[in-house]
């Protein structure tokens, strides 16, 4: 698939199942997030990737953070299953350094832009994923089990896997309600 029919077609497919990308698949996917822009170098990136027993470890953060919200057995349940949605999860944390040339907004974007690229990568390959954020990516006792401090910010978890249903086609939007040229 050459990048800009990659590019114009992607979708993010709510089902997914194993394999996971493994070996040189997975290397190229955590490379192509490496290749995010990066003002000055910084490389304000750190991917953690939850597969297998990590998953569960995924899913028993989230639980305690729920338990932690005094939330209702449903909400406690579905934070437990997330994890599993796909048989891989990469939490893709902005890591923040102090730089006068780089504010901490631009180091946040530049790690959702490594989201973006690791799902390309993943696409391009033939697997397929999606990216979520929610309330989890927010909350005090999911960012201290991930030691994420300070304006370090969870800006993501990629699912990834083997696509486990068909590709929708990519919806037509009109361009003349999004750009305007000056």
């Amino acid at each position: 698939m050459d990048a800009l029919t990659l590019l114009l077609n992607r979708r993010s497919l709510p089902k997914m199942v194993e394999p996971a990308p493994q070996g040189e698949a997975l290397e190229a996917i955590l490379r192509a997030g490496l290749r995010a822009p990066d003002h000055a170098g910084l490389t304000p990136w750190r991917f953690i990737v939850s597969q297998e027993d990590g998953r569960q470890k995924l899913a028993d953060i989230l639980v305690e953070a729920a338990n932690s919200d005094g939330a209702d057995e449903a909400t406690i349940e579905k934070a437990g299953k997330s994890p599993f949605r796909a048989p891989m999860v990469i939490t893709v944390v902005a890591k923040v350094s102090e730089h006068d040339k780089v504010p901490v907004i631009e180091q946040h974007l530049s790690a959702g832009c490594a989201v973006q690229a690791m799902q390309l990568a993943a696409v391009a390959q033939g697997y397929a994923g999606f990216w979520r954020t929610g309330k989890w990516a927010y909350h005090p006792v999911v960012r201290q089990a991930l030691g994420v401090e300070g304006d370090d910010m969870i800006v993501g978890f990629l699912y990834l896997g083997t696509p486990g249903c068909r590709d929708a086609k990519a919806p037509h939007r009109d361009l003349t309600q999004f750009v305007e040229y000056l």
